[in-house]
């Protein structure tokens, strides 16, 4: 019985490709250095694949950015800004394509389907003139090959691949991108002829969008892809993977229907309807790539329940077209449980991170063809039972409380523009009041004294006398630049989920546990385990502190309930909502207290809302009612003087603003300016906004400082279909990731735009 991972996380377990990545692009290594830390990582992984029996390794699935723009790279799709001349891509395109260069902006980052992974959106028009630029799937398959590891090179699909494209700046918004796939196909057939060439036996077509509803002329244009593919692909093996949800009925229909796929992948860990649609009608003589290995989340796999469901699919497909494998890519998940030796040996026991789940992979598979690991299975299953019946994992009072929010919608007393006027006369603000979404720069000597306070290195009192001094510097910052509405900066935080969760009751951690969100931006998510309580106040300490620095408001900084959720790993045993409206009673307690404090603005970040949306249209609803009145039971008790803020980012949120809305803020910051202000567009098409709103005025994930005239080109941009008493001014995201010497000539280009503006706005009256 086979084996197969779909794909394996690239950073390394100690996150060698970030600090690699990082180096170079700090000028403090060379382009040989960085190839020679990925190339050791690729090793690593092929080998420990193959040492633990997988017979389908993935190759390819490496990147120095994301898969996306490796296949931008592929098809030399570079938009003209970027001033590629033609040949194979390097790193200086290929990551001014990434973040941006002095000169240009960098190209649409967004989110990886309902994930907190991210991707660069290519830009794409009938002037593209597509060409053979990237041959990095090749290397890397014979870079394996020359190890003794036979791979399977994996492509993102050609369909996927212009469907999660957008027409580029200056092409109409209704242009069909698939009219480009007679224009990329030659492209991939010149990467599968020479992945021929090269030896390679099976190649995976990675086709996410099938989980999409898709309507017929989508879905048509796989059956013209894969059937201009079939000659080209004459002679290999094709796997068509899918991933992340159901594949609707009539493209279950498309996708087993293509020609020239010799077997096809499906979640079935997140595709529960998935099993029928297979025992209705699976084709004869294909293989099947069953997904019944978690790879989004970090639970170790039920592998007694597990069996049985293959064992039932074995009688469907056959054994021998029977393929064990993960749900997706091990991407999403953290690298390897023995990088945590702190971590509590109960929860450790009910855990399996990528290397854990590649051996849970092939037990499966053995398990199938007759050489079951009896141990192993034992170890399972008690693990399983310990997990069931811990007496950590249930808090009755936390349960009572949840289930006493059932029949209130938790809707302020107060409509948001009578809030808005008794806040004015409180705060007493500019028109076009500046702000920051939160953090700042976290500065090498800021990381060290967090970490030497972890390591028990320097007292609690040294600890607090540093942070305080930081927040200080923030302060006076912010005011020299003349900021209306300040924050504090987070210098307590090394990440804003994290940071909440390990004061939260029913959450672990690790101390290895990363995750790549885009680049070389790493998360560590907390582990949910159990139900959520706050045994005590979190943030009104740093807050209180904060504000007695200033006569300016001081933000509270608060993560919200819907963005822990989905930046954790959540338990499996219990739906999410229900964990979400623990979090959400936990939030309501320290938005009270900050209140009690004195603090007049509380943000409450609910950046990864609109990534949980499901991603089929029938099931969005439900979501979105729960979520939203999630946030919305973390500030209902509180005057119509204390403001309230949400931010979003790095998603399209056009498609629910009716449901931001509904949240019931007072102020909503939201990314828009990397996304060429897509969000604007909402509003020109007549949404109505009464609340108040500061879309971005530029993208803080670039290292480029935008000018005075841009920044305010895009507030006069916002000033079109915006009140002029309701619109913020602001950067798109936190400043975590930038250095001093980029963000204080940024902000102090925005404080200037803003006060031009206001200037022009008095003179015209």
């Amino acid at each position: 019985m086979a084996s197969h991972i779909v794909g394996y996380p690239r950073m390394g377990p100690k996150r060698e490709l970030k600090f690699a990545l990082e180096s170079f692009w700090d000028g403090k290594s060379s382009a040989e250095d960085l190839k020679k830390v990925s190339a050791d990582l690729r090793s690593s992984i092929w080998k420990q694949m193959a040492d633990a029996g997988i017979k389908y390794i993935p190759s390819n699935t490496f990147s120095y950015y994301d898969q996306v723009l490796d296949t931008t790279a592929m098809l030399g799709a570079v938009p003209s800004r970027y001033n590629w001349t033609g040949g194979e891509i390097g790193f200086d395109t290929y990551f001014s394509m990434a973040r941006g260069n002095a000169s240009v902006p960098a190209m649409e980052m967004t989110k990886w389907f309902d994930t907190n992974y991210h991707f660069i959106v290519p830009e794409l028009g009938p002037d593209v003139n597509f060409s053979y630029a990237s041959h990095k799937a090749v290397d890397e398959y014979k870079e394996a090959k020359g190890l003794g590891v036979d791979t399977v090179p994996v492509l993102v699909g050609p369909v996927s691949y212009l469907l999660l494209s957008k027409p580029a700046k200056g092409v109409e918004k209704s242009f069909p991108l698939l009219s480009l796939l007679d224009k990329i196909l030659p492209i991939y057939k010149e990467v599968i002829a020479e992945l021929k060439a090269a030896g390679a036996s099976w190649i995976q077509f990675d086709e996410p969008t099938l989980v999409l509803d898709l309507e017929a002329l989508k879905l048509e244009a796989f059956t013209k892809a894969y059937a201009e593919l079939e000659s080209s692909l004459s002679g290999l093996n094709v796997i068509v993977e899918t991933y992340f949800a159901d594949v609707p009925a009539e493209a279950f229909k498309t996708l087993t229907a293509l020609k020239g796929v010799t077997g096809f992948g499906f979640d079935l860990v997140r595709g529960t309807q998935a099993l029928d649609l297979i025992k209705g009608g699976f084709p004869s003589g294909k293989y099947l790539f069953a997904g019944v290995v978690d790879g989004r989340n970090i639970w170790a796999n039920d592998l007694a329940a597990s069996l049985n469901l293959l064992q039932s699919l074995e009688g469907i497909v056959g054994k021998d077209k029977l393929v064990v494998s993960t749900s997706c890519s091990l991407l999403h998940t953290a690298v390897d449980l023995v990088n945590e030796p702190k971590l509590d040996n109960e929860i450790k026991s009910w855990l399996a991170f990528a290397a854990q789940k590649v051996v849970e992979v092939n037990a499966l598979a053995k398990a199938l063809a007759g050489t079951k690991d009896e141990a192993f299975f034992s170890a399972n299953a008690a693990a399983q039972a310990s997990r069931k019946s811990s007496p950590r994992v249930t808090n009755e009072a936390v349960q009572k409380a949840s289930a006493a929010l059932q029949g209130s919608d938790h809707r302020r007393a107060t409509n948001v523009s009578a809030r808005l006027d008794a806040q004015q006369q409180k705060l007493n603000l500019p028109i076009l009041p500046t702000t920051t979404i939160g953090s700042f720069p976290q500065t090498v000597e800021l990381r060290r004294v967090r970490r030497e306070y972890k390591a028990k290195k320097i007292s609690e009192e040294e600890y607090v006398k540093a942070i305080k001094e930081e927040i200080k510097k923030v302060v006076d910052l912010q005011e020299e630049l003349d900021i209306d509405v300040l924050v504090h900066g987070e210098p307590e935080r090394n990440d804003m989920v994290e940071y909440f969760g390990e004061q939260l009751s029913g959450f672990a951690f690790t101390a290895n546990g990363w995750v790549q969100s885009y680049g070389s931006r790493c998360v560590k998510p907390p582990i949910i385990y159990g139900d959520v309580s706050r045994p005590k106040p979190m943030t009104v300490f740093w807050s209180s502190a904060a504000q007695s620095m200033t006569k300016r408001p001081m933000k509270g900084m608060l993560t919200g309930p819907v963005t822990i959720l989905n930046w954790s790993f959540v338990r499996n045993d219990q739906p999410r909502f229900e964990t979400c409206y623990q979090i959400a009673l936990a939030i309501k307690d320290e938005v009270e207290d900050l209140e009690k404090a004195g603090i007049t603005v509380i943000q409450i970040d609910e950046a990864a809302l609109r990534e949980g949306l499901p991603l089929r249209k029938s099931e969005h609803a439900f979501y979105l009612n729960w979520a939203v009145h999630s946030f919305r039971i973390t500030n209902v008790g509180i005057q119509d003087t204390t403001q309230i803020h949400t931010h979003m980012c790095y998603s399209n949120f056009n498609d629910i603003i009716h449901s931001i809305i509904d949240m019931d803020a007072d102020v909503i910051t939201i990314e828009n300016s990397r996304s060429d202000e897509k969000l604007l567009s909402v509003f020109r098409e007549g949404v109505k906004y009464g609340a108040g709103i500061g879309p971005g005025v530029y993208d803080i994930h670039s290292p480029r400082i935008p000018s005075t005239e841009e920044i305010a080109d895009r507030v006069n941009k916002m000033l079109a279909v915006l009140d002029t008493n309701i619109l913020w001014v602001n950067p798109d995201c936190g400043l975590k990731t930038r250095k001093y010497t980029e963000v204080k000539p940024a902000l102090q280009n925005m404080v200037s735009a803003a006060k031009a503006i206001r200037t022009q706005l008095a003179s015209a009256k």
